[in-house]
């Protein structure tokens, strides 16, 4: 294995081993360069980091619970498991890390506009949030698809202030919102900064949300050592594009008895346009929105559609340096299908009183296969990237419930 990953997965020229890169219009290559510039500079700078440090606390609530799951580790039988509940941050989700880090790099580089592409409407939410907290304008653009089973989170953002621009071309979906996110920031280089809500896109993104994520990691590792003297067996989360999974994965990548795992969408079914399963017979390396990575594709380049009952996995590609990972064999790669991570949100519910999103619920279903095979000194780790609240519309159908659909009958 190479030797100081950590240091590898933030390398500045953006590429990690043959993924990553910077592939975009000639009209950006100065916009990008000015904020790989930037973040460069203030991730080193000590007023900054403390402003960021002040922000985390006071604003957003950090750090987030590590949570020992006494009930149902019991109810499993196996392995002790443990909650990085981030879902108890504010706006509900991850996301926020790296909204205020982004947020507070754009004022410093003079910029008034925020733009965001956003799935699950976490990411939205967190950076018309954060816009409404710094004084920055803010437009999110989301797939028409995420718009109508998202609807919760649309009305938060516009609360917030910020202009939601539902985007209807293509599959209406994540990869959509981005595109549409690019094009505008041509049109607006010199004002606006893109806030991207993920570890895709050029450089200096991947390695950017990494380093505004890996508190989550950093603060896993903290109180392992603290609390137990040893590091967990065993770290699992969802990817989509991968931020959450990268934030919680950073602080262990150069300890090698540690086992990460990643969770894919694995939908309903194995045919191309039924998951978002990247790592697969199905995903192939390619180049796209403004990256090298994996990616469902046609024989012609072309992006297939996916399908999740999770918003914000639903994604046909995946950070540039979870493919690195993935190909170095430091990461280990699964899914999970819709039908699992219902039964997942279910038992996490009744078990311990919490509710998932239902991205995060990915990586429950599958602490749930793993926890029971390991032994009772044993310990893993999952994070819960987000709650799930945003989730109501989608579980309510999911699970048939009647009485809920009817009280919503009454209220139309």
């Amino acid at each position: 294995m190479i030797k100081n990953l950590k240091n590898e997965i933030l390398n500045p020229c953006g590429y990690f081993g043959k993924f990553g890169g910077r592939f975009v219009p000639e009209t950006l290559v100065p916009v990008f360069d000015e904020l790989t510039v930037a973040f460069e500079k203030f991730k080193k700078d000590k007023s900054f980091l403390l402003e960021l440090q002040n922000l985390q606390k006071n604003f957003a609530g950090r750090p987030t619970p590590l949570f020992f799951a006494k009930n149902l580790t019991e109810q499993i039988g196996g392995g002790k498991i443990f909650f990085k509940n981030e879902g108890l941050l504010h706006t509900g989700a991850h996301k926020m890390n790296h909204c205020l880090g982004q947020g507070l790099l754009a004022k410093k580089i003079g910029r008034s506009r925020i733009i965001a592409e956003t799935g699950a409407g976490q990411h939205g939410l967190a950076t018309a949030t954060m816009s409404a907290h710094l004084n920055l304008k803010c437009e999110v653009f989301m797939g028409e698809k995420d718009v109508a089973r998202q609807r919760p989170n649309v009305f938060w953002m516009e609360n917030l202030g910020a202009k939601v621009t539902p985007v209807n071309t293509g599959g209406k979906v994540l990869r959509d919102a981005i595109n549409a996110s690019i094009r505008d920031l041509m049109g607006n280089p010199k004002n606006t900064h893109y806030l991207l809500g993920t570890v895709c896109g050029p450089r200096p993104y991947p390695a950017m949300n990494t380093f505004f994520q890996k508190i989550v990691g950093e603060e896993v590792r903290k109180e392992f050592l603290k609390n137990f003297a040893k590091l967990p067996n065993k770290i699992i989360a969802c990817v989509g594009g991968g931020s959450n999974a990268m934030g919680i994965f950073h602080a262990f990548l150069d300890d090698e008895k540690v086992e990460l795992i990643g969770v894919e969408a694995g939908g309903h079914g194995d045919k191309i346009g039924q998951h978002a399963v990247r790592f697969s017979n199905s995903g192939a390396v390619g180049i796209s929105e403004g990256m090298k990575s994996y990616f469902l594709q046609n024989s012609d380049g072309q992006m297939e559609n996916t399908d999740s009952i999770s918003a914000g996995l639903d994604y046909s590609g995946v950070g540039p340096q979870h493919a690195f990972l993935k190909e170095l064999g430091r990461i280990k790669f699964t899914s999970a299908r819709d039908s699992e991570v219902i039964k997942a949100w279910k038992i996490l519910a009744r078990s311990e009183g919490i509710f998932p999103a239902l991205e995060s619920a990915h990586a429950v279903a599958e602490t749930l296969k793993i926890a029971v095979k390991m032994k009772k000194n044993e310990t893993v780790v999952c994070n819960l990237s987000g709650r799930g609240d945003k989730d109501l519309f989608i579980v309510s159908r999911a699970i048939a419930d009647k009485n809920f659909r009817d009280f919503l009958k009454t209220q139309i």
